[in-house]
């Protein structure tokens, strides 16, 4: 299984900023799929699917990004995953709005959910995309 995660933070006075950049992609993602999100029993919202027989599974962590670490490492256990099977969506204030790139692994590059999740499975062996 693959899983795309989606970084943001919750609460409506969040929904429209950059920082939910993952959480607007998974939305929008998910509606084009006909995909709902529904509660786990971690620190995240999930919805599942599959394109083409691939299954693959959509997360929003309900934490806010400084500590998105916390649902990734809950949801790598749960279904013993691992870094390379997933996919991390997140905002970059160097990149001018409607541009993306894809980073395969690599360090935080200063942005704090993603080094809360380094930190929290121990690895930069996950996909980027920013």
């Amino acid at each position: 299984m693959r899983f795309i995660v989606g970084i943001g933070n919750p609460g409506r006075k969040y929904e429209k900023t950059r920082h939910n950049a993952g959480f607007m992609f998974l939305d929008q993602f998910a509606s084009l799929h006909s995909l709902k999100f529904t509660p786990s029993k971690y620190e995240y919202y999930q919805a599942e699917g599959s394109l083409e027989g691939n299954p693959f599974l959509l997360i929003k962590p309900v934490t806010y990004v400084n500590l998105s670490g916390n649902a990734v490492f809950d949801l790598l256990n749960e279904f013993n995953g691992s870094p390379e099977d997933m996919l991390v969506v997140y905002d970059e204030i160097n990149l001018e709005p409607g541009k993306y790139k894809v980073k395969l692994k690599g360090s935080d590059g200063g942005h704090n959910g993603i080094s809360s999740i380094i930190y929290s499975i121990e690895s930069e062996n996950f996909t980027g995309c920013v």
